[in-house]
């Protein structure tokens, strides 16, 4: 069991992370994470995500969650937004094609069309 300075050291490190990541971010991953999303396995689409993102070493990737997208019947729904880009929307997403996205959009550009369900703002 970790004590409450362990504790604290673990939520300043990840704060000075983000402190980090927040200041250079080039990506930014949204996991639909609402009833019908966690109901799907939105909880293990972002786990997959925040794993393929660090095994990587991308700290220029933000993952971040929201609530419902409207889209229940594509859940888990994510999108990725790029900085003068269109956002596209993934859905039905699982672990196994996190990580395809991962490899093909977010590390060589690569839109994965056959999971987008949408694109634009």
């Amino acid at each position: 069991m970790k004590t409450l300075a362990d504790l604290k050291k673990i939520r300043e490190k990840a704060q000075e992370e983000m402190k980090l990541r927040g200041s250079n971010v080039r990506m930014k991953i949204v996991v639909g994470m609402g009833t019908s999303g966690i109901a799907m396995g939105a909880r293990e689409v972002m786990k997959t995500f925040l794993e393929e993102i660090s095994q990587r070493n991308l700290t220029d990737v933000l993952v971040t969650q929201t609530g419902e997208k409207g889209l229940s019947s594509m859940e888990p729904v994510v999108d990725v937004v790029e900085e003068g880009k269109d956002k596209v929307t993934y859905g039905n997403m699982n672990p196994e094609k996190v990580k395809q996205v991962v490899v093909e959009h977010i590390v060589n550009g690569r839109i994965v069309s056959d999971y987008v369900v949408s694109t634009g703002s």
